[in-house]
């Protein structure tokens, strides 16, 4: 009889796990049908594709500016393709410009939360007023695999735009220009490329956060267009304005208060995610910069001129990848909690 009990304890465990990895493989396929489904819807919006073509447009004509400005410079002489070898010269791509266009960087900074907000600004509040946010949840689907899928269905369109442009500018400059990207170069360029998506993932959980929180399509786009006016335009005035004042010289008594003072205005800077974009592509993308801060004469003496090591630039940048990153889950969790608790039927 022991021994019975022994292999029937061990065949219901046996079921138990069967029946455990059934239910998990049957959710991922679930949660997996779903985020294709609003990956082709997305794919598929003349909205989308429409902000994808300008996008696109912009960046490759920013492309053709630095292209042509590098190439003119390399034909003056055999000499600069010799200085062009060491010094970063495919970063240059991304941030050289010949006054026609802006740089890439630039573009990506400007257009980039506008892809955001358009991805998520109707993603909940649609399927509401469509009714069909009701239907959905009144099959055997988790509530929160909706908003995950929404979520990771938008970010992948970003990730295949950003990787597809980021690789045609290196194949591009690979081509005209006829030298080689070092590996130190390309990998600058793919951290480059995860810092654009991690910053458009913000904007596009602001855009769902609005999405769950007004009823109105409408009502959440210009809620998501006016913080993105905002941050680009109107808080870089207002901290400029707050600077002139706060950092007069004349009501500064030393160089360590004015350090102190000059500091805090940088942090007041850092409060808007395009600072910390602009601030950690710029590192990235330009190894000659050393510090993010102030420094004083003492603490120049001795430093040597030269470019950082990638491993230095990711520690100098990692405190603004970190706060996009934290404002980026901060927005999402709000919308989280904000639709799970939501009474789907009544709205």
């Amino acid at each position: 009889m022991k021994l019975e009990q022994v292999l029937s304890k061990i065949t219901f465990k046996k079921q138990a796990n069967t029946e455990e990895r059934d239910k998990k493989v049957k959710r991922t396929s679930v949660f997996g049908s779903i985020v294709r489904k609003e990956f082709t819807d997305y794919i598929r919006s003349w909205r989308i594709i429409i902000l994808l073509i300008i996008i696109g447009l912009t960046c490759l004509g920013s492309l053709y500016t630095a292209i042509t400005t590098i190439k003119d410079a390399l034909d003056q002489s055999d000499e600069a393709k010799q200085i062009a070898k060491d010094s970063y010269l495919f970063l240059k791509l991304f941030t050289t410009s010949d006054g026609t266009l802006p740089p890439f960087i630039t573009f990506v900074t400007f257009l980039g939360p506008l892809l955001g907000v358009a991805l998520g600004f109707d993603a909940i509040n649609s399927e509401r007023n469509k009714g069909t946010l009701t239907r959905l949840m009144a099959q055997p689907i988790p509530r929160d695999y909706v908003i995950n899928a929404k979520f990771v269905a938008a970010l992948l369109v970003n990730v295949v735009l950003f990787f597809a442009l980021g690789f045609l500018v290196m194949a591009l400059g690979i081509i005209i220009i006829g030298l080689p990207i070092t590996f130190e170069e390309f990998i600058r360029i793919v951290c480059f490329l995860v810092l654009c998506i991690v910053y458009i993932a913000f904007w596009l959980n602001l855009g769902i956060l609005f999405s769950v929180r007004f009823k109105q399509a409408a009502t959440s786009a210009l809620s998501g267009i006016a913080v993105w006016i905002f941050f680009s335009i109107f808080y870089n005035m207002i901290i400029d304005f707050i600077s002139k004042s706060y950092l007069d010289s004349q009501a500064i008594s030393s160089v360590d208060e004015a350090i102190s003072r000059q500091e805090t205005i940088l942090n007041l800077y850092r409060l808007s995610p395009s600072y910390l974009f602009s601030e950690s592509t710029t590192t990235l993308l330009s190894p000659g910069v050393r510090t993010l801060g102030p420094l004083t004469m003492e603490q120049t003496v001795g430093a040597i001129a030269g470019p950082l090591p990638l491993g230095q630039s990711l520690l100098l940048i990692w405190p603004q990848l970190t706060g996009l990153i934290a404002a980026t889950l901060i927005c999402f969790i709000i919308a989280y909690n904000w639709f799970i608790k939501q009474e789907i039927r009544t709205n």
